[in-house]
């Protein structure tokens, strides 16, 4: 009797319909373009996305256990929202986790990285001179997870992706409400850190960074700065 191969290195159609409904959702709420508090139902999204409710349900599952999305019914979710306790504690762990993996990236930093991070933040001055809030979100983020993928350490650059899902709406947000043109370019200090292999500098500018976004979420939305 012939046996059946069940093994297969290829991914399934399922597999693959699950994963590209849940990058779908991700990049979306990572980015804003779902902003905060939107509420969104299973079936919306399914119609949207050309796709039956089964892997919508299952990426919101996901995304419900990463804090992204909150769970209002069995049917219905909204994106996640802010409050002073949740505000602070993406502070606290955003700024021990990302200068971290900063440090451990510098160790692989080579010509080809600086070359592309240097490119990065030439288009994040342009959206800046532009006052482009989309394009400003999407290369700062592009730039920080190009420099974090260099450290090779997938448990906390996971954990890291799952942090910024919680705040990405809310960066989004207040991007669009001040502009662009008090933003502080942080990363030139980054670039020029990696360049001279000077890791405390690395952390340094990593962290203000990360203080001068969230500042401006804090200001904007609950009031208050965090404390540096």
């Amino acid at each position: 009797m012939a046996l059946t191969n069940t093994v297969d290195n290829q991914p399934s159609e399922r597999e693959i319909t699950h994963e590209t409904v849940y990058n779908s959702l991700y990049e979306a709420i990572i980015s804003g373009k779902f902003g905060p508090g939107r509420t969104l139902t299973i079936r919306g999204l399914a119609e949207e996305l050309n796709v039956s409710p089964m892997p919508v349900r299952e990426a919101i599952r996901r995304l419900v256990a990463l804090g992204a999305l909150e769970m209002r019914s069995t049917r219905r979710v909204s994106v996640a929202s802010m409050t002073d306790e949740k505000y602070r504690e993406i502070v606290h762990t955003r700024t021990i986790l990302e200068p971290e993996i900063a440090a451990l990236a510098m160790a692989n930093c080579d010509d080809k990285l600086i070359k592309t991070l240097e490119k990065i933040d030439l288009e994040i001055s342009e959206a800046i001179d532009n006052g482009d809030p989309d394009a400003y979100s999407e290369r700062n983020r592009e730039f920080h997870f190009t420099l974090y993928k260099a450290a090779n350490s997938p448990i906390m650059l996971r954990l890291i992706e799952s942090i910024w899902l919680q705040f990405g709406p809310f960066m989004r947000v207040v991007v669009g409400r001040l502009g662009t043109s008090l933003v502080i370019d942080q990363h030139i200090c980054a670039i020029d850190a990696l360049k001279k292999g000077d890791e405390q500098a690395l952390r340094e500018a990593i962290r203000l960074d990360i203080y001068d976004g969230m500042d401006r979420i804090g200001m904007e939305l609950l009031g208050h700065t965090s404390s540096k």
